[in-house]
């Protein structure tokens, strides 16, 4: 269910695999939930922070994520990283979610910067997939859980093992 929107995945959890359930109240239930997590404790990876501000120095940012606007406005507050992107969406606000290109597609429009100009970070087979078909350059930072699939990393133009070496550097290089 890695990259599905929210509705996809709530409408999967029903249908698929039988949760007894509407799915507005599983999304509703998940999000709520979620956001007790975070609060508790937010999930980032190390580095992200850092690389996040060293970026925004460089350039304009925006935010394509499968999350819940609500989770993503939430994360981006406790993390003290809302100011650093120009633009947030997350994959429930268009009409398709990851692998399709959608979500990357209206970032760059809001951006109002043309998608070959632009550079996406990754860590599932499904952004990976969706920012390549958007026409964006991309860098894998792979998920130790869930791994990317070989053929979704070979779209990547570059590949990282941590986030301390997405660099303004790194993203210039992989751009040239």
């Amino acid at each position: 269910m890695m990259g599905m929107s929210s509705l996809e995945w709530s409408a999967y959890l029903r249908n698929e695999l039988g949760v007894p359930r509407e799915v507005v109240d599983i999304n509703r239930d998940v999000v709520a939930r979620m956001e007790k997590l975070y609060r508790a404790r937010l999930p980032l990876l190390p580095g992200a922070v850092e690389a996040v501000r060293a970026l925004h120095e460089r350039w304009p940012l925006g935010l394509a994520y499968s999350s819940n606007r609500e989770l993503i406005d939430l994360a981006l507050e406790l993390a003290g990283l809302d100011s650093a992107f120009s633009t947030t969406l997350s994959s429930e606000e268009v009409e398709r979610g990851k692998p399709a290109p959608d979500v990357y597609l209206e970032v760059t429009r809001r951006l109002s910067v043309r998608p070959e100009r632009c550079t996406a970070v990754e860590d599932s087979s499904n952004g990976l997939r969706a920012a390549a078909a958007a026409g964006l350059t991309v860098i894998a930072v792979p998920n130790r859980d869930y791994p990317p699939d070989e053929d979704a990393l070979a779209l990547a133009a570059a590949t990282v093992r941590t986030l301390n070496e997405l660099t303004p550097a790194l993203v210039e290089r992989v751009n040239m």
